[in-house]
């Protein structure tokens, strides 16, 4: 994480939501949560903010609410376009931590 990007998105909890999702496309908090090892209550802190904002949507999936970009609105277009650089200038062991999980079951009876 650069300290540039916590200083223009406001802290660093907002920056880890914001490259999750469009690492991933969607997520929940608690995937979020884990994946950077930090709080809950901090990532749910900004889901709220940011779909407050209209930066994100969300739906439920079960009992579970699932965030993603508000694609209808034209700034949030833009930003993905700056995320999306930023996720290419990280470093290669950052990438592979955080952003390159498994987000699929195995196949039963696969070997790990």
């Amino acid at each position: 994480m650069t300290p540039v990007l916590e200083a223009v998105f406001g802290n660093r909890s907002a920056v880890q939501v914001l490259l999750f999702l469009e690492a991933y496309g969607s997520g929940h908090a608690r995937r979020i949560a884990d994946t950077y090892e930090v709080p809950l209550r901090s990532i749910q802190r900004q889901l709220q903010r940011l779909e407050a904002n209209g930066v994100l949507v969300s739906r439920a999936v079960g009992r579970t609410r699932l965030f993603e970009f508000n694609m209808r609105s034209p700034s949030v277009r833009n930003l993905r376009v700056f995320l999306a650089a930023e996720l290419d200038l990280l470093p290669e062991e950052d990438v592979k931590r955080y952003y390159r999980q498994r987000q699929r079951p195995r196949r039963t009876g696969k070997g790990a």
